[in-house]
């Protein structure tokens, strides 16, 4: 598996990675809900911020991961891939990179919390709103230094 930055070019096929990640794992998610972060994605995060990109060495996209500064803000990986590292290896270079990481964890998607916390996060807070002010409620977690 190859770790990479983002390029122009990967944004099409990193999104279809996220819609396909969030409709397999974000079941609390209406559609209008999935709609409105598409745009934001796209358009916003992906292109603004640091981002890592996961691929075979044929240049499969695997998933990807986003970062400011030693924050994940996003994570997603293709839902065929999950289980089989993608997730574990991004955070890997993440940590490399930045050292103890911190992440932000919707509630209701306990696979992502109990993903955090098989690797080694602690929750350090909550909040009733996302970052969206959207009721859907956040863990907040760290590693330990």
């Amino acid at each position: 598996m190859i770790i990479r930055p983002r390029e122009n070019d990967d944004i099409p096929e990193l999104v279809a990675i996220w819609e396909s990640a969030v409709r397999a794992t974000h079941h609390f998610l209406s559609e209008d809900d999935i709609q409105f972060f598409l745009p934001l994605v796209r358009e916003e995060a992906l292109p603004g911020m640091e981002v890592w990109v996961a691929e075979t060495p044929s240049g499969k996209r695997l998933g990807f991961m986003g970062l400011d500064e030693a924050k994940v803000e996003m994570l997603f990986v293709d839902p065929a891939r999950h289980g089989q590292g993608t997730g574990r290896r991004l955070l890997d270079h993440a940590r490399t990179l930045k050292g103890p990481l911190s992440v932000d964890v919707n509630e209701q998607n306990p696979d992502a919390h109990g993903f955090y916390l098989k690797y080694g996060f602690v929750q350090t807070g909550h909040s009733e709103l996302d970052g969206s002010g959207r009721p859907f409620p956040l863990i907040h977690m760290e590693q330990p230094a």
